[in-house]
């Protein structure tokens, strides 16, 4: 059995949700983490979008929210 390590700029949702929640020390859903994807319209048509990118949309919206 080989394990991949994932990359940051093709992650499915779940492989997203399952490192941010290590990250965070918190529960952070697939479906939290695709909504959020899908709110920036970053899933590509194979189903994986950058991490990269995705936090870099959530904090325009944290600073959005602000504003």
């Amino acid at each position: 059995m080989t394990t991949e390590t994932p990359k940051m700029t093709a992650l499915t949702p779940d492989q997203a949700a399952r490192i941010l929640s290590a990250a965070y020390r918190r529960r952070i859903t697939e479906a939290q983490v695709r909504q959020g994807a899908e709110d920036g319209q970053l899933l590509r048509a194979d189903g994986t979008f950058s991490l990269i990118e995705y936090v870099a949309y959530l904090a325009g919206e944290v600073v959005s929210a602000r504003d």
